[in-house]
């Protein structure tokens, strides 16, 4: 939310547009602190209870945010706000592959995973407007509003599973260490950092790239895009994953060459939000199964590790974001997207036997 409030929010708050930056960055740290340990601990807890709470939880730092008018209280609710989040992402994947069809887990993770592309072509954009006609706040305070509703519908509508028995469980380390995981953690947090650095500061992107454009359309683009990656990924990443992630790479690298390039141009700029999204929107299904494949029976703190290194990439994109814009403008963003695409790409070809595998 904060991506698309960045220039209001910082006016109301009397802070510059890094400090802003700095409340995605936090929310990123609450994840990163918390999920593994939380994970760890609530293995054995049944998993309706526990994402109940996590969306409670969710709720409440929201309305903290929308209320209060001092930073560093804005901050601590940030922190506890991806803490929270970060409990959600660690069970969320597991739990959709126990309740779908065995062959059938990479399409089951993709209809998962179709909420947060949906967050983004709505979501982000719609906040971003209701900011910039009424008040920041009410966007954050729609976002509670909207948690209250869903922790009714998940008390009705989702089925129950029990915790993982404590003799199937496996020490944190050695999860980690399992052949494949590392690679996958490595591709994650590369690519998240070439993507957040420039989602974060996308305002200001824009503003120097002289295209004119507003960044409520330029991410309703992207989130719509990336609702089709979505798509794409749910019919290909049960039969090709590996050719699929390193395809949305590649085409993740010419969005960012065109961002750069044709910086000025409203349509180029528009088409390459839009490859943007189709190549970054399966992101997240396709790199969970790849995750959740390589921890095997123990890919609920496998996939524990996600939301880490996402985070961890978001924490890192919002600080070096900031010090590039001091550095050299908004325009140096696109081409450290492009830079760590690169990156991401070369390691799915290191890590090919991992990413070839399937669920």
């Amino acid at each position: 939310m904060p991506a698309g409030l960045l220039p209001v929010m910082a006016h109301d708050l009397g802070v510059d547009e890094g400090i802003i930056g700095q409340f995605i960055s936090v929310w990123a740290l609450g994840t990163v602190v918390v999920t593994v340990p939380a994970i760890t601990y609530t293995q054995g807890f049944r998993r309706k209870p526990l994402l109940l709470g996590a969306l409670a939880g969710l709720v409440l730092a929201n309305a903290v945010t929308a209320v209060s008018s001092d930073v560093v209280i804005s901050l601590v609710s940030r922190f506890v706000g991806g803490a929270f989040t970060g409990i959600l992402w660690g069970m969320l994947a597991a739990y959709g592959r126990r309740i779908s069809p065995a062959n059938r887990g990479g399409l089951a993770l993709a209809v998962v995973a179709t909420g947060a592309p949906v967050g983004f072509a709505l979501g982000t954009p719609l906040g971003s407007f209701v900011g910039g006609v009424f008040d920041w706040r009410w966007s954050f305070a729609g976002l509670s509003a909207l948690g209250i509703v869903l922790v009714g519908v998940v008390a009705v509508v989702v089925p129950g599973l029990p915790g993982q028995l404590s003799t199937h469980r496996q020490p944190l380390r050695r999860v980690f260490l399992l052949p494949g995981i590392p690679i996958v953690l490595l591709v994650i947090f590369v690519w998240m950092v070439g993507h957040n650095t420039i989602y974060t500061y996308i305002a200001p992107f824009l503003r120097d790239s002289g295209s004119g454009l507003t960044p409520d359309l330029v991410l309703l683009v992207y989130g719509v895009a990336s609702i089709g990656g979505v798509i794409v990924t749910a019919l290909v990443i049960d039969h090709h994953p590996r050719l699929l992630l390193q395809a949305s790479i590649a085409a993740f690298i010419i969005a960012a060459a065109v961002l750069v390039a044709e910086h000025a141009s409203p349509v180029a700029v528009l088409l390459a939000a839009g490859l943007w999204g189709l190549a970054f929107g399966g992101a997240s299904p396709q790199l969970q199964s790849a995750l959740s494949i390589a921890g095997g029976a123990q890919s609920d703190l496998a996939n524990a590790f996600l939301p880490v290194a996402f985070n961890l990439a978001i924490f890192a994109a919002g600080v070096v974001g900031a010090v590039l814009l001091g550095l050299s403008g908004g325009l140096i963003l696109g081409v450290f997207m492009g830079v760590l695409g690169a990156i991401a790409f070369v390691l799915t070809v290191v890590g090919r036997t991992t990413f070839s595998a399937r669920g």
